[in-house]
């Protein structure tokens, strides 16, 4: 006997929408989305989707009407619930347009459960596209099978970060003078955490002072070689991950 393919297939496209999914209702997708479904992948009525909300999880969209600029989706099942999602914070100094956005994109792909920039002295960009990163990481979701999206701050100055600290959470920090190896710090502090890293150029020395003197603050190595800034927090997610996270 021929095994009976899989449904929805692989192949399947995945959308994120911003209203609520419930079994039984319909969603029209226009605009950018309808534009890749109906002229990229050739959609056709009965064709299905996956969709995701950010909500309630990932379900199964069917194609009832497929029009030229538009169409309309029977969701039909539930595939599966909205993922646990690992209690960890990127606090990352904004650098470069092009390599925040990495940064926004793998920080989703690596399972953040919240990106939030902050401002230092050497923080060379005054202005950041919120709703550019926001659209980086939906698309790596997208692409990756997450079912929830990081949460996305509004940039905060570093001194007002610290003041405002949880006690409870511990704070990674990419420490350039030394720190205990990243995953060995890690694993001595499990529970809830977030990864500091600070922009091109590093922290300064005031401010390094403030994050060591910071009683939440635990300084880490990230091995014998000089990381550009977004290489950095991908390489302390990943190692969270891998120690503490769902990666463990």
């Amino acid at each position: 006997m021929p095994a009976t393919p899989a449904w929805p297939p692989d192949s399947t496209p995945r959308l994120f929408v911003e209203t609520e999914l419930a079994l039984g209702t319909q969603r029209r997708i226009d605009g950018g989305q309808a534009h890749y479904l109906v002229s990229v992948m050739r959609m056709k009525s009965g064709d299905p989707v996956k969709l995701f909300d950010d909500k309630t999880g990932e379900w199964l969209g069917i194609a009832a009407h497929v029009g030229k600029r538009d169409l309309v989706l029977d969701v039909t099942q539930q595939l599966r619930p909205r993922e646990p999602v690992p209690d960890l914070w990127l606090c990352a100094a904004p650098i470069k347009k092009g390599r925040i956005d990495w940064v926004a994109e793998k920080a989703c792909e690596l399972g953040v459960d919240r990106l939030l920039p902050v401002l230092t002295r050497r923080t060379i960009i005054d202005r950041l596209n919120l709703d550019r990163l926001r659209a980086h990481m939906i698309e790596a979701a997208e692409q990756c099978g997450r079912t929830a999206l990081p949460r996305l701050d509004e940039p905060v100055k570093l001194a007002a970060l610290l003041r405002d600290w949880q006690p409870a959470r511990t704070l990674f920090f990419a420490d350039e003078t030394g720190g205990l190896p990243a995953a060995q710090a890690m694993a001595a502090h499990p529970g809830p955490a977030a990864i500091l890293i600070g922009p091109e150029g590093g922290f300064d020395a005031q401010e390094r002072d403030a994050i060591k003197a910071h009683p939440q603050a635990v300084g880490i190595a990230l091995g014998p070689r000089i990381l550009r800034a977004e290489t950095a927090a991908a390489a302390a997610v990943a190692l969270w991950m891998g120690a503490v996270g769902d990666w463990s």
